[in-house]
């Protein structure tokens, strides 16, 4: 957290959502502000939480990229009420904070972990959301999604959504060569198929120790483009 990070509670569908708001470092930022980026940390059963320090990294490279960060704790973490709900939950209550924070204009959506697949289904709710509309006949990503990234995404325990073809230049997944929680070959069986190119970090454990400058670095990079 820095003197331009707030911790506040929000409503959600079970109850209090405790968020914290990370803006950009000094008023010179507002008029190159590229939007809101929301983040999802890693599974709630296992000690995740928005202070996860692989989803500090993410914010900070957001934020330092001019995008306007929100992460949050998923239900039964930290303040948010309700219970953990193998997704199904955390996934609408993503979707309700998108809506009450950015109900327009760009945004971008990140996850680590568990975090990721639900920031994979997210995703799909809004590309479904298009269908038959205009952004869907045109195959542009859905309103105005900007930026994806997906850190040591949760292919071994959950159904993470594949990304449709039109939204890959936008989308930065990378994964540690190392991972002892989610193997690496996990991740490429579910790239393989969509052709989604997976950044590989030599020597990367799943929480990336002693290299989140690197991740940092990779995210800031992906985020200028």
């Amino acid at each position: 957290m820095n003197k331009y990070s707030e911790r506040q509670l929000w409503t959600g569908a079970s109850g209090h959502i405790e968020v914290l708001i990370d803006l950009p470092a000094n008023n010179e930022y507002k008029s190159s502000e590229k939007g809101w980026a929301f983040i999802a940390h890693p599974h709630p059963l296992f000690g995740g939480s928005m202070d996860n320090k692989v989803v500090q990294t993410l914010a900070r490279a957001f934020v330092a990229s001019g995008w306007r960060t929100l992460r949050f704790n998923f239900r039964g973490v930290g303040q948010s009420q309700g219970v953990h709900d193998q997704g199904v939950g955390e996934t609408a209550d993503l979707i309700q904070i998108i809506g009450q924070c950015a109900p327009s204009g760009p945004i971008a959506l990140a996850g680590f972990s568990f975090g990721a697949f639900v920031a994979s289904h997210v995703v799909q709710e809004m590309v479904d959301q298009g269908r038959g509309g205009k952004e869907y006949e045109t195959q542009s990503a859905p309103r105005d999604l900007k930026k994806i990234v997906l850190v040591g995404t949760a292919t071994t325990r959950f159904d993470v959504c594949p990304l449709a073809n039109w939204l890959h230049p936008d989308a930065l997944v990378i994964h540690g060569e190392q991972d002892e929680t989610v193997a690496l070959s996990s991740v490429m069986n579910w790239a393989r198929p969509q052709s989604l190119p997976i950044t590989v970090v030599p020597g990367g454990e799943h929480f990336f120790h002693g290299q989140l400058p690197l991740l940092k670095s990779l995210v800031t990079r992906h985020l200028k483009d």
